[in-house]
């Protein structure tokens, strides 16, 4: 088995605060900018790992986070 060097996540703006979320390993947190959400996503993913067997999760030692942002597009109205 290959093990995974990073881990996936999503960041999206919500109704009143920014929230990214990785799937993979079930953690989400969110914040008021995009630098605290991500903060916060580093936080929630170390204290939810530690301790964990990073192999049996699929992990290698010290994953990175690869983040994706989700945008919505911007219409001109003419």
């Amino acid at each position: 088995m290959t093990l995974q060097h990073t881990i996936k996540a999503v960041l999206r703006k919500g109704e009143k605060q920014y929230v990214a979320e990785c799937l993979e390993i079930g953690v989400v947190t969110q914040g008021a900018t995009i630098n605290e959400t991500l903060e916060n996503l580093q936080e929630a993913v170390s204290l939810h790992l530690e301790g964990e067997n990073l192999a049996e999760l699929g992990l290698a030692p010290d994953p990175s986070i690869l983040v994706t942002m989700e945008m919505e597009l911007l219409r001109h109205v003419a």
